[in-house]
């Protein structure tokens, strides 16, 4: 097995050379630079990190913890993340929680026996707000950047968006279209994202006046079981709503799959508005109005933030707060209500 030795040999230069070229930390003149990794290849090299981290104190490897990896928000959101993490040399891994506290405690438990440099963190749900082992794991100098779900009562770093602002501006474009029963499919309110998009859509009906029917509103865990069996419960009320407004794109899915069931049609007997614009959903007729979400950006600029962190490049310790615009996409699932058959919702076939 080739050494750094051998390396340095092969190319004509110092083992500090190497070494410089290796770790990046310090300027290499890009002659000696790419004749180094030349020498790399030709070799077939690679790099000792586990003897290098421990003299340098990094292991060069970054933790991400995700909810659900079967979200489709989720992997545009890793994607980003590890583009981040290889432009800067850090090798990402990811773990998923399916949003149990528990298991969320152990991957931190895993991560930190590992020594990662980070944490990117998608918080899991805990009703007694359970946050003891994030705040160890900052209390043992792990920086930690949370994504799109941000803790309450604990100071760290975050990239999100504006959920009650993209929620109320979503429920207003369903009221300007003239509902005034509009059903909400909420997430998991022990969630700050569900109850934020939960008080958007409170505010679109305030600012119409339109007073808030606790019946029309129904709490569901963010996956798509809990959005059909909800999504049915609301569309068998005796006066039933002529709009939905559904928070993540997964309990959009099952909210589709209700309406298919019953026998209704989008929009002629009831609109669809969804929190997340998902890529599967553009096989439906008719497209449906969304809040799409920058998932990749918001792992990207995630990585990038924690790597300054991790690198010790932010002088502050104030947290580090970067809310990302969403953009509302309106089509055709929330076009006025005497729209005919041929734009029901249903499957493209070819």
């Amino acid at each position: 097995m080739p050494t750094i030795k051998d390396v340095a040999c092969q190319s004509g230069v110092s083992v500090g050379t190497v070494s410089n070229v290796l770790s990046g930390a310090v300027p290499v003149r890009a002659e000696l630079r790419e004749r180094v990794h030349a020498t790399m290849k030709k070799l077939d090299f690679h790099p000792n990190y586990v003897a290098r981290s421990l003299r340098a104190k990094s292991t060069k490897m970054l933790g991400m913890i995700i909810s659900d990896i079967t979200n489709p928000f989720f992997p545009q959101a890793v994607r980003g993340a590890e583009d981040s993490a290889f432009k800067h040399g850090y090798l990402l891994i990811t773990f998923n929680t399916d949003d149990q506290i528990e298991r969320e405690k152990q991957i931190f438990s895993v991560l930190r026996s590992r020594r990662v440099d980070g944490v990117l963190l998608v918080v899991a749900p805990s009703p007694t707000n359970d946050t003891a082992h994030i705040r160890n794991a900052t209390k043992a100098g792990i920086p930690i950047v949370c994504l799109d779900r941000i803790p309450p009562g604990v100071a760290l770093d975050s990239v999100s968006v504006d959920n009650v602002k993209a929620a109320q501006v979503c429920v207003r474009h369903l009221i300007n279209q003239g509902h005034r029963r509009i059903g909400i499919i909420t997430g998991t309110l022990t969630l700050p994202t569900a109850r934020d998009r939960l008080n958007g859509y409170r505010a679109a009906l305030r600012e119409a006046a339109i007073k808030p029917d606790p019946e029309l509103i129904v709490q569901g865990d963010f996956r798509q079981a809990s959005g059909h069996r909800l999504a049915k419960k609301l569309l068998l009320q005796h006066a039933r709503p002529t709009a939905l407004f559904v928070s993540n794109g997964m309990m959009t899915l099952g909210t589709i799959q209700a309406l298919e069931e019953m026998g209704l049609m989008c929009p002629r007997d009831v609109a669809i508005a969804s929190f997340d614009d998902l890529p599967i959903t553009e096989v439906f007729r008719p497209h449906l109005t969304a809040v799409a979400q920058p998932a990749y950006q918001i792992g990207y600029q995630g990585a990038e933030l924690l790597i300054k962190r991790v690198e010790h490049k932010l002088t502050s310790r104030q947290p580090v707060c970067i809310w990302l615009e969403p953009e509302i996409k309106i089509r055709e699932s929330t076009a006025p209500r005497s729209i005919g058959r041929e734009q029901e919702l249903r499957p493209v076939v070819g």
